[in-house]
């Protein structure tokens, strides 16, 4: 892991006390469909392993423990680390607290290889060489991450759209760190690791209501760190987002995933 690296995870408001736990409470969980997807792409019906890069609160891993062998998740934060440890029962799940650019698997040892809403905060070059030295020949990585949310209000997920554009703006507007860009489609089919790289789109379906979204709101290290910097919540939004929380029911989510797939 780069300085580059290891300084936007320490200015990413993650590692702040109650952090990892509303994030475990209230993050989109792994679509289902890739429980089955991966593993065909895998050409398993169990793996044996599968290491997921980046598992912060182990939310992405331990989603694995009952169609694998083993599951282990790499996390180079130890709140994040730590808070994933004492969230996960499957005794066929573990974490190592490493970068994902050095995870100390040995070679060839995995089926699937994932990494969930964490690629971006990655060194990719060295990220996805580490990934290829630990896949197996046939193996398959999986980089995704949540990119649209749908209920049937329409008026909620609107207001939490426009939080995160003004939030955007306001930390470029007083030179804080900027946001993350996802990886493209083309940056990985350029590392010349992968056989083949496609990207799909998939969706997850949960239920949530208007404490669920403003905590949701809260979960991402961009807003937390943008308040204590002197943001206000109007400034940003978040009173708005709070007044039309206040009034949204519990009821179906839509949400929509980007997947990078790459096949060893």
């Amino acid at each position: 892991m780069t300085q580059d690296c290891e300084r936007r995870l320490e200015e990413s408001g993650y590692s702040r006390p109650g952090f990892a736990a509303r994030y475990d409470a209230t993050r989109p969980r792994p679509p289902a469909v890739l429980l089955e997807l991966l593993p065909a792409l895998a050409g398993v019906e169990r793996p044996r392993l599968i290491v997921d890069l980046g598992s912060g609160t182990g939310l992405s891993t331990r989603f694995w423990a009952g169609t694998s062998d083993e599951v282990v998740g790499v996390e180079p934060q130890a709140a994040m680390c730590a808070f994933a440890e004492q969230a996960t029962q499957a005794a066929n799940v573990r974490y190592v607290e490493r970068p994902a650019e050095q995870t100390g698997l040995p070679d060839a040892a995995a089926d699937i290889v994932t990494a969930a809403q964490s690629l971006q905060w990655m060194d990719l070059g060295a990220a996805l060489a580490e990934v290829a030295r630990i896949l197996r020949p046939g193996g398959v990585f999986c980089a995704y991450e949540y990119v649209h949310l749908q209920t049937p209000l329409w008026k909620p997920e609107q207001v939490w759209a426009e939080l995160r554009e003004r939030k955007r703006r306001l930390r470029e507007d007083r030179g804080l760190q900027a946001e993350n860009t996802p990886v493209s489609l083309a940056r990985v089919a350029e590392s010349g690791v992968f056989s083949s790289v496609r990207e799909v789109s998939l969706h997850g379906i949960e239920e949530g209501d208007g404490r669920r979204l403003v905590e949701l709101a809260l979960s991402e290290g961009s807003l937390v760190t943008l308040l204590e910097a002197g943001a206000t919540e109007a400034e940003v939004g978040l009173d708005r987002l709070r007044a039309v929380a206040a009034t949204m029911p519990r009821v179906r989510w839509w949400i929509g995933y980007r997947a990078l797939v790459g096949r060893a």
